[in-house]
């Protein structure tokens, strides 16, 4: 065999050793890449393949799925919406809560004082001292101006029906709340931040909380202070463009 020959030989021998390699790396790969869930459903519902985790929230009779916390999606849920708590952004769907997290989105325990305009479409009612907290995915939220404001586990005897003739243990009507027109057109990222910071001004100089249960404190007082805490509010709020009924 003379030289030129033997070295075309072996340049043929080793190109055919380059292909084989690589068709068995590309059959390896696409194996691995079965074996693990594929794309995780292209991400259009919270990547919803091999590596989604779910947990059932059974407290109070609430029995609903929600996605494990710590998971992170590439593409929000159609229809989310976007709070604006301090700083950051957060994005609400279904009971779940998301944060930016680089060019992923992760699900997280929302931070207490957050403040959302609607409650999720399914929710449980618990009474604690008289007043209603509303519960869904391991989250507490209270009534506000408008909206609601996630706040802490409540503390005390939990009950599942509503005090009888429309009052709180304390003698407090629940349906009384503010009624709040944004007349410079502010949008509603702006509106949940003002509500937010006014309601955070109010408490701060009345010392009364509408979102916790009430101290110890006689009926006139106790109604005293809410007056003060909706003045406060409404001041607030007319001062940042509102009008407040």
């Amino acid at each position: 065999m003379s030289y030129l020959r033997y070295k075309s030989w072996c340049f043929s021998f080793g190109l055919m050793l380059v292909l084989l390699s690589g068709i068995m790396l590309f059959g390896f790969s696409q194996a691995a890449y079965a074996a693990h869930g594929g794309d995780h459903g292209g991400d259009h519902g919270g990547d919803r393949g091999g590596g989604h985790q779910e947990f059932k929230d059974s407290h109070y009779g609430h029995d609903h799925n929600y996605p494990s916390r710590g998971q992170s999606i590439s593409v929000l849920p159609s229809g989310y919406r976007t709070v604006l708590h301090g700083n950051t952004k957060y994005y609400f769907h279904g009971g779940v809560w998301y944060r930016p997290y680089g060019r992923r989105f992760i699900v997280i325990a929302p931070p207490f004082g957050l403040f959302v305009p609607l409650l999720p479409l399914y929710y449980t009612t618990i009474w604690v001292g008289g007043f209603p907290y509303y519960y869904a995915n391991e989250v507490y939220y209270r009534q506000s101006a408008n909206g609601y404001i996630v706040v802490e586990p409540p503390k005390g005897e939990v009950s599942q029906t509503a005090p009888s003739a429309g009052q709180t243990s304390s003698g407090q009507t629940l349906s009384d709340q503010l009624f709040i027109y944004p007349r410079q057109g502010q949008n509603e990222q702006k509106q949940a931040t003002d509500r937010y910071e006014c309601h955070s001004w109010a408490v701060n100089q009345t010392g009364h909380d509408p979102t916790k249960p009430p101290a110890s404190l006689p009926a006139a007082q106790m109604s005293q202070k809410r007056a003060d805490y909706q003045r406060a509010m409404s001041a607030c709020l007319d001062g940042r463009g509102y009008t407040v009924k």
